[in-house]
């Protein structure tokens, strides 16, 4: 383990050596990130939906807001299936409260709820990490985990390649990498992670990270979470 780059003033993190994935990137332009929200009625309650929002009370609209406007639950209007929105709040981010390189700023998410946005103004070493519980998923359903991201107009140093993993319980780990520098500026972009195909009975948390562990210096980065949505 060694200093980031010579002009870091931080030692990065305890990691283990990262072992690059093959898939092919999957990109998708939003520029609205809505979605088909809807609450449960009684005879449609989603799978343990009480239990994915205990001892959680704050609600905006449609969608259960939780853990502090961490995270967002809503129920898939055409579905009924359980989605999740990991805000960056809620996520691990490397130095996230240094403004020396991440400043965070006010935003109205989608279903009009106020959160924070993480702005990046510079690093070397970019570690995002989330966790979601996967009992909380529908069982038989088909989620896909994206990165919700934007690249400002003087985004640089991302032509090396971004690496996004998703580890689960039992050790399984799915991995790809895609390099950000060609992609729009000032829109929001899907960053795909993988895909998790939730099973009946299944407990534990998974692991959902966005991580560039080299020497280029990264900048114009805007985090606004990780979705968690079936498949389409």
């Amino acid at each position: 383990m060694g200093t980031c780059c010579s002009r870091h003033k931080k030692r990065p993190p305890d990691t283990s050596s990262d072992e690059d994935g093959h898939a092919a990137p999957v990109v998708t332009n939003d520029a609205t990130s809505g979605n088909n929200e809807a609450q449960p009625d009684t005879a449609t309650t989603p799978h343990v939906f009480q239990e994915a929002i205990a001892n959680e009370k704050s609600t905006d609209g449609t969608a259960n807001i939780l853990a502090g406007k961490a995270k967002k639950h809503w129920v898939d209007e055409k579905t009924g299936c359980n989605c999740f929105m990991l805000f960056p709040r809620g996520l691990s981010i490397t130095w996230s409260e240094d403004p020396e390189y991440w400043n965070w700023h006010p935003f109205k998410e989608a279903s009009d709820t106020d959160i924070e946005t993480a702005s990046l103004e510079e690093v070397c070493w970019l570690d995002i990490q989330g966790k979601q519980e996967l009992s909380h998923l529908t069982p038989g359903v088909n989620y896909e985990v994206v990165f919700e991201v934007m690249l400002n107009k003087s985004a640089s140093g991302w032509d090396v390649p971004v690496k996004f993993e998703l580890k689960f319980p039992d050790g399984k780990v799915q991995q790809r990498k895609e390099e950000l520098q060609g992609k729009p500026r000032e829109q929001w972009l899907k960053l795909k992670v993988g895909e998790v195909k939730a099973q009946e009975g299944q407990r534990g948390e998974m692991e959902i990270s966005m991580f560039e562990h080299g020497s280029q210096w990264k900048s114009g980065l805007i985090i606004k979470g990780i979705k968690i949505i079936p498949k389409t």
